[in-house]
């Protein structure tokens, strides 16, 4: 089995950089006018961080997920505390190794699902060794 490889980080906690944000939004038609514009500020921390003891960040390394929106140096928000169920996307421990699938859970089996065709699912038996590390909440994506 070839997996990602994911090197993980946590939030720092003593820093939130606040940053500019744009309250109305961003039109994708006719720009709006300049005068609308007000100055606030946000931190990407705390808009994607809903359990700080439990939320991890990690880059993905692989291309197993595209199909997903997740590429290849994607920073995944993982939050632990979420119960892993049918469908979601979830970074998995399973025998030894790292890799984020999305979950297929039926009362007869578990499968870790790809979302790139040249990748096979992987079917979680018995003589596997498996934990759910956590669930994907958002992916930041650099363009």
């Amino acid at each position: 089995m070839k997996s990602e490889k994911l090197v993980f980080f946590r939030p720092n906690r003593e820093y939130h950089k606040k940053m500019h944000w744009v309250q109305e939004g961003i039109s994708a038609g006719f720009p709006s006018p300049a005068d609308d514009f007000k100055e606030l500020r946000i931190s990407i921390d705390q808009e994607v961080v809903s359990n700080e003891e439990a939320t991890f960040y990690a880059r993905v390394s692989g291309e197993s997920m595209q199909g997903a929106g997740l590429d290849d140096g994607d920073l995944l928000v993982i939050d632990r505390s979420l119960e892993p169920i049918d469908n979601k996307i979830a970074v998995c421990f399973i025998d030894g190794e790292f890799t984020v699938k999305r979950l297929k859970v039926t009362k007869d089996e578990v499968l870790l699902i790809p979302e790139n065709p040249k990748y096979q699912s992987i079917k979680v038996t018995e003589e596997n060794e498996l934990i759910i590390w956590g669930v994907v909440t958002y992916v930041v994506k650099k363009l």
